[in-house]
C-alpha cells in the first residue's frame, strides 16, 4: 500500500503542472491577440480618386471606402485600395468628397475586428482633397 502523502504529493504536482502549461497557452493567446488585433506594423499614404465610400455591416455598421489609383493598369498590381475608416467626423468629410482626388493616411493591422471595420487599413486622417473649387476635372501642379 502507498503512502497516502506520496499520493497526495503526486495529485499536486500534477495539478500545479497543469496550471503552469494552461497559464502558458492563455499568456501565449493573449500575446497573439493584442499583435494581431491592435499592433499597426504599417503606416503610409495612398492618393486617388474617392470612387465608393459608404456605411455597411449587419451586426457592426462601419464605414468602407474604395480608392482608385493611378498609375500603372497592368494586372501585376491592383489599382483599387480598400479601406475602412472609424472616425466619424472623417468619415462625413469622405462622404462629402466622393469622387474627388484624395491623398489619405492609413494605418494596418494584421487582423481585422467587426467593429473596426472590414479591411486592414484603417484611415486616421486626411491630408488633400483636391478638385473641391468647382473643378470637373483635376489639373496637374
Amino acid at each position: 500500500m502507498e503512502d497516502p502523502f506520496t499520493i497526495n504529493k503526486t495529485m499536486n504536482m500534477k495539478k500545479k503542472t497543469i496550471w503552469i502549461v494552461l497559464t502558458g497557452i492563455i499568456l501565449v493567446l493573449l500575446v497573439f491577440c493584442i499583435v494581431r488585433y491592435s499592433y499597426v506594423y504599417a503606416y503610409g499614404t495612398k492618393a486617388g480618386v474617392l470612387n465608393t465610400f459608404q456605411n455597411k455591416g449587419v451586426m457592426f455598421k462601419t464605414w468602407e471606402g474604395i480608392i482608385i489609383q493611378s498609375g500603372f493598369k497592368a494586372n501585376v498590381e491592383s489599382n483599387v485600395f480598400e479601406f475602412s475608416v472609424t472616425d466619424s467626423k472623417l468619415a462625413e468629410t469622405l462622404q462629402r468628397n466622393s469622387g474627388k482626388e484624395v491623398n489619405l493616411h492609413y494605418k494596418r493591422y494584421f487582423g481585422t475586428l467587426p467593429w473596426r471595420g472590414m479591411s486592414t487599413y484603417i484611415v486616421d486622417s486626411i491630408y488633400e482633397v483636391r478638385g473641391t473649387g468647382g473643378e470637373t476635372t483635376i489639373s496637374p501642379k
